[in-house]
């Protein structure tokens, strides 16, 4: 019995040991999974989660037993940038894992046979629903995370443009911003820039996670030199498409720009304390 009292003892000031060191810890980790061809994106402040998409299979799971408190089983907010299966199907086993307090929906989501299940397992969750909000605020402020407009959305769009609907986040903490723009394709990614230009950025924008997984109908010159990042983050695994095709690598390359790509080093972490950025 008292082995087991110590036992106990030694959980709990293992657990509030950690709790604290999560309170201590300002800063932000932006984490682009591992999970293959496809995107999930985990933004980490605290003892708040903000999960981006859930790839295209269950591998999003180890990606957030890696990063998250084995205790924690909470997920703050969910967001689904459209319901494309390589962003959407992880998020199928994030609901039956973890509590999902506020799920984002894309208003002009589909009902794609993916996405059905999707619904279903978030009504299930019992998440609370949003849907195209214009911002989001976490860290009892300290992040915020605007949605970048879109003029150009279509409900009635046809499944193999849904990457033109897709929402895109614009993180901000400090002076450090990073902009996360799924699977956005010309026009879309012209419209961004111009939508970039009406917010209250602190130029340039440090992180950008490169468009369509590096495909060469993602990112534009333009927008490159709009942001202005330091780095580009590339999710990808092997595929038939040849993502990331030459040309986005060698505009990346001639701006100098770092390039992280997740099916060469695994999970990327980029970390901000509002000012620095780190990895």
């Amino acid at each position: 019995m008292k082995k087991y009292l110590c036992l106990m003892l030694s959980v709990y000031l293992f657990m509030f040991s950690m709790v604290v060191w999560q309170t201590q810890d300002r800063s932000l980790k932006i984490i682009a999974c591992d999970v293959g061809q496809g995107d999930a994106v985990l933004l980490m402040y605290q003892k708040t989660q903000v999960l981006i998409d859930g790839g295209p299979n269950d591998k999003v799971l180890d990606c957030l037993s890696r990063h998250l408190p084995w205790w924690d089983r909470t997920l703050e907010i969910v967001v689904n940038t459209h319901p494309e299966a390589d962003h959407a199907t992880g998020l199928i086993d994030v609901m039956e894992r973890y509590k999902v307090v506020n799920f984002v929906k894309n208003e002009d989501a589909p009902g794609t046979d993916v996405y059905r299940l999707l619904e279903d397992g978030v009504k299930a969750n019992g998440s609370r629903i949003t849907t195209n909000p214009d911002r989001l605020v976490i860290g009892k402020g300290m992040i915020q995370i605007d949605i970048v407009k879109n003029k150009t959305r279509n409900s009635k769009l046809e499944t193999r443009k849904l990457n033109l609907n897709s929402l895109v986040l614009l993180v901000k903490y400090g002076s450090f911003e990073a902009l996360l723009t799924a699977d956005i394709e010309p026009p879309r990614t012209e419209e961004v820039g111009d939508e970039l230009k009406k917010l209250n950025i602190d130029w340039p924008i440090e992180y950008i996670k490169v468009p369509h997984h590096g495909s060469k109908n993602g990112l534009t010159q333009s927008l490159l030199e709009l942001t202005k990042p330091s780095v580009g983050v590339i999710s990808v695994g092997k595929n038939q498409w040849g993502h990331p095709t030459d040309e986005i690598l060698n505009l990346l390359y001639s701006k100098k720009i770092k390039i992280l790509r997740t099916d060469e080093v695994g999970d990327v972490v980029i970390k901000s304390d509002g000012k620095k950025m780190w990895y």
